[in-house]
């Protein structure tokens, strides 16, 4: 009986293939933004106060601080300063944030002005309507009008008796700093029956920045640190505010930055 053929079969091993790369590259995005983050963290903490408000600030106002005015708040950064909208106009701003020694001396005096206020037992009640806020021009405080407390009589500049309080309680303490003073008025939208060709919002709010400046003087206010009284109308409404809302009528009183107060009287020489 013949052999029968014995057939074998072998497989051959493939060699496994190629993995790709993909993982490397997103391996390496990881590793750059975690090398950025630490950056950021390193530069944050060897940055001073004022630089990190002026970090703040520029992130919540981006296009507007480039488009204003020029900075570094961190050392080695690109120019960025935030603008912030307020009586003056924006190229009055400084050419850079409030030092350091200027925001610690205006920060005190707005701690000085708000336990004044607190102190005094007819006027602690008026929180709601007295904002103060460090700004690069200075140390501005906001006196806003509300239908149920108004400062003034209605479409007059007869100030009301509790406004009266206010401005005569802080006229002394704004004679603490060497720094000058403005006053703007503001109004809401409401026109007068003559139109803007007679008497309107813009003789009413240059009205109440006067008679909130006798006030401020009577009470004891250096007149010498007076720098500018003006009327703006409603053309700066407040943030969020609708064109007819009490609160866009207001009073605000800028304790100015050094700087600042220069750049106006520069205008003069």
């Amino acid at each position: 009986m013949s052999e029968r053929p014995i057939i074998m079969r072998r497989r051959k091993s493939a060699a496994h293939g190629h993995h790709g790369g993909a993982w490397k590259i997103a391996f390496a995005d990881f590793m750059t933004a975690l090398m950025a983050l630490f950056l950021v963290l390193w530069v944050l903490s060897n940055a001073s106060k004022s630089q990190k408000n002026a970090v703040a600030d520029y992130f919540s106002t981006p296009l507007l601080s480039a488009i204003n005015r020029s900075e570094h708040p961190i050392p080695g950064g690109t120019p960025a300063l935030a603008f912030k909208e307020t009586s003056l106009n924006p190229i009055e701003l400084p050419a850079r944030p409030l030092s350091e020694e200027e925001f610690k001396r205006l920060a005190a005096l707005r701690q000085r002005l708000q336990q004044v206020i607190q102190l005094n037992p007819a006027l602690k009640d008026l929180s709601k309507q007295i904002l103060m806020e460090l700004t690069p021009e200075g140390l501005n405080l906001q006196l806003i009008d509300s239908e149920q407390r108004p400062m003034f009589e209605l479409g007059s500049a007869r100030v009301a008796p509790y406004m009266r309080t206010l401005l005569r309680t802080i006229a002394p303490v704004l004679n603490e700093l060497p720094n000058s003073v403005q006053i703007s008025g503001h109004t809401d939208s409401h026109p007068y029956a003559g139109g803007e060709a007679g008497y309107s919002n813009w003789e009413l709010s240059a009205d109440r920045a006067k008679a909130s400046r006798l006030e401020l003087v009577s009470g004891g206010l250096d007149s010498d640190k007076l720098l500018r009284i003006s009327g703006m109308a409603d053309r700066i409404p407040t943030r969020d505010a609708q064109p007819l809302d009490a609160a866009n009528r207001r009073i605000e009183i800028t304790v100015l930055d050094s700087q600042v107060a220069r750049k106006i009287l520069s205008r003069n020489e």
